[in-house]
């Protein structure tokens, strides 16, 4: 670290810098601080550029008539080789950008020269403590006054929140927001409103109770928490709105079995200085599974749903739950964007999400009435929402527990989760980057809290019913795709849409330049026309493109900026082959107009299928079984459902002999430690590591007849042989499956 300092002030001695300080833009940001980070111009200043956080540049050199003349100027490349979720910074010719594993850069925003580079240090360890994988959404600046330092905000994996010098990278201060060794994580970017750095935190899949604390920027010091769940009944609460929150639990679970009762805030938090609140989105109960959480019924708040706050003590002001009685992991922590419409001839100041759970809210942001609430995205769960009540009306299929399972849309993985969307003004059009993915949902019987393990209370492994499992099969093959779509917020409908062959792609982008940017799974980034979706620039990378755009301006230049890196819940969870074309590498890609040739052949990461048959295997139905549930419990999150992985971390179906050999001491004595695999030691025996041996056995002698097949065959089988079967179950799911495939 000291060694990376000391080149960055070698490298501003040389450039004649006294502290990093380049030429400057004509509309110059000289003090971040509240009235800068309002009014950005030609600078990134916030995750959303603004407090409106909608995402909208009025930057207009790069535009439609011209962006195809748009070139990578310059990339670097990171340590990290894993999911790349961050938005960068830009400021004073800096830009600011943090990766996975809580690691944070500050580069020249002309040429990718690095300045410095910290490294939180998080322990590998603390990977399994995470719902999806060690990723990190960005970083805050802030500054009083002239005379006070910029400072930079991370927060870390393990839940530390750390203040850095903007112009070396040293630590300013460093403060443990989560108690230690605990479920907790933190992968969302900080904000900071009013001289207080804001931060939630994630781990609701792995029973922790959730919660938004605000910290001094100067010195670390908590100034205030809010707590968006009850704690133990038999306790004080700590404000008023928990005791009025409490009287919609039942029963003791949630905190004495289920470890916390979930809600955590992990990624959306936006402010309104005009009003002076604070808006946060809250996450899933915990466990999943409602019967088990609050047996006897209860909305259970705040579970999933928007809460404004008042920012200088986190005083509860209003609310609206998004999903009350939430049983399928449907979270609002979705971004939240600001703006104000015109509705029925009145003005409106309004918050707006497009959550987990396939509507699209439109609320009065002064006192959270709902103003609009329709499906932006294929719902089964709800058939509409009640504009009298405020509450969606659940279908059948929603309830799973008293059907004996249900395939739902959307999936846990969301219709929209965490790629940012983005409002433009000029069009009047939301961009939302959408996910159609149905999932199978069984509840279990119970559930018990355990550290480093999810309690979800859903059976996570795909069906075992013959019947149902093929109906999920022919899901899988045929109607698992993405889109992005720009919705009319004031119509209620969609204006256009793009299709994308895979449901996991980018955040979004939208620029005065009638400009859409987004980036995709397979790794290509592109530029539509915003009124109307066609592609009018494209490139393409060597990785997913999964990260929100941004766009700067410096000496008269417009530029473009995107991180690429392949990971998140849905494709650590859903892969189904290995691509052989890609290497996952952390890169942050800067564009503008030119023609500058440093575009790189797609690299070959050198994969095979490796078949490991020598060994002798367990063939025992029970054990394998037995072996499947704990594997769902335990690996599924990071190796992929059923061992159906991506190509972001090891596919467990091809495993070397040497891996078989050292099995049980990667799995349970923790041989793998300092990659991230953590043991599993204090929660699994061997004979359970024996049980998930044989379960991955059973799927790599399997894979042979699989790989056989092309991806076409895959789906003309499932299709022709599956769809028939559905009906036998779901009649009318299989109506409207025709109707997606159509």
């Amino acid at each position: 670290m000291l060694l990376r300092t000391l080149t960055s002030l070698t490298t501003a001695a040389l450039l004649g810098l006294s502290s990093l300080t380049i030429a400057q833009p004509a509309a110059q940001v000289t003090v971040v601080n509240e009235e800068s980070i309002s009014n950005p111009d030609a600078e990134w200043l916030s995750y959303g550029r603004d407090y409106q956080e909608q995402r909208f540049s009025p930057l207009d050199k790069v535009n439609r008539d011209n962006v195809d003349e748009l070139d990578l100027a310059w990339s670097f490349k990171f340590e990290t080789a894993r999911g790349m979720e961050a938005t960068p910074l830009v400021h004073n010719g800096v830009i600011y950008v943090s990766t996975g594993w809580s690691h944070a850069y500050a580069l020249d925003a002309r040429t990718g020269e690095e300045l410095w580079h910290f490294d939180a240090k998080v322990p590998k360890s603390h990977l399994i403590k995470t719902c999806c994988g060690p990723v990190n959404r960005g970083l805050a600046i802030w500054q009083e006054d002239e005379n006070s330092p910029l400072q930079v905000f991370l927060g870390a994996l393990d839940g530390r929140l750390i203040a850095l010098n903007a112009l070396t990278g040293e630590q300013n201060w460093s403060v443990q927001t989560t108690p230690p060794n605990s479920n907790y994580s933190i992968t969302g970017a900080p904000r900071v409103v009013k001289g207080m750095v804001v931060i939630g935190n994630g781990g609701a899949e792995l029973g922790v109770r959730g919660y938004v604390s605000a910290f001094d920027v100067n010195t670390g010091e908590q100034k205030w928490r809010f707590y968006t769940v009850p704690g133990d009944r038999n306790k004080p609460q700590e404000s008023p709105a928990l005791e009025a929150a409490l009287e919609t639990w039942k029963g003791d679970e949630w905190y004495t079995v289920g470890g916390g009762g979930g809600g955590t805030a992990w990624d959306s938090l936006v402010y309104d200085p005009e009003l002076d609140l604070l808006y946060i989105g809250t996450g899933n109960g915990s466990p999943w599974n409602r019967d088990l959480r609050s047996p006897g019924g209860g909305d259970n708040l705040y579970l999933s749903s928007i809460v404004a706050l008042k920012p200088d003590t986190g005083e509860y002001a209003w609310h609206y739950q998004v999903t009350p009685r939430d049983n399928w992991d449907y979270t609002a922590t979705q971004q939240l964007v600001l703006a104000e419409l015109e509705l029925e001839g009145e003005t409106r100041k309004v918050i707006m999400q497009a959550p987990k759970n396939g509507f699209f809210y439109v609320l009065d942001r002064v006192t959270g009435e709902l103003l609009s609430a329709d499906k932006f995205a294929k719902v089964t769960w709800a058939s509409h929402v009640d504009m009298d009540t405020g509450r969606p009306v659940e279908t059948k299929y929603a309830d799973y527990q008293s059907n004996g399972g249900s395939y739902i849309w959307p999936a846990p993985f969301g219709a929209h989760n965490w790629q940012p969307m983005t409002y433009s003004p000029k069009t009047g059009l939301m961009y939302i980057p959408v996910q159609n993915v149905p999932t199978y949902f069984k509840g279990m019987d119970a559930v018990s809290y355990q550290l480093d393990r999810w309690n979800t209370g859903i059976d996570l492994n795909e069906v075992r019913d013959p019947k149902s499992w093929v109906a999920g099969r022919a899901a899988v093959d045929a109607l698992i795709y993405g889109e992005l779509v720009a919705y009319d917020p004031i119509k209620q409908q969609r204006a256009w849409s793009v299709k994308h062959p895979k449901p996991s792609n980018g955040g979004i982008l939208s620029t005065a330049g009638d400009l859409v940017f987004q980036g995709t799974w397979g790794g290509k980034f592109a530029a539509y026309d915003a009124t109307n979706g066609d592609i009018l620039w494209q490139y393409q990378s060597d990785s997913a493109v999964l990260a929100g755009p941004i766009t700067y301006e410096l000496d008269g230049e417009q530029y473009i900026a995107v991180a690429q890196g392949s990971g998140g819940a849905l494709m650590l969870a859903g892969g189904d082959e290995v691509k052989r074309n890609f290497v996952n590498q952390n890169k942050l890609l800067v564009f503008k107009k030119g023609d500058f040739n440093l575009t790189q052949p797609i690299q070959d990461n050198g994969e095979s299928v490796i078949m490991a048959l020598g060994h002798e295997a367990n063939n025992d139905e029970q054990v394998i079984t037995r072996g499947e549930e704990i594997y769902s419990r335990n690996c599924g999150s990071c190796h992929g459902i059923s061992a159906k992985t991506n190509y972001v971390l090891p596919d467990l179906r091809h495993m070397s002999e040497q891996t078989h050999i050292d099995f049980t001491a990667i799995v349970l004595g923790g041989a793998y430690a300092h990659k991230g695999m953590a043991g599993f030691y204090s929660s699994l025996t061997s004979a359970d590591v024996d049980a998930v041996h044989a379960f991955l056995d059973r799927q790599q002698q399997r894979l042979p007849e699989m790989v056989e097949m092309t991806f076409l065959q895959k789906i003309e089988y499932w299709v022709n042989y599956g769809l028939a079967k559905i009906g036998e179950r779901y009649p009318d799911l299989l109506n409207s499956t025709r109707g997606m495939m159509m």
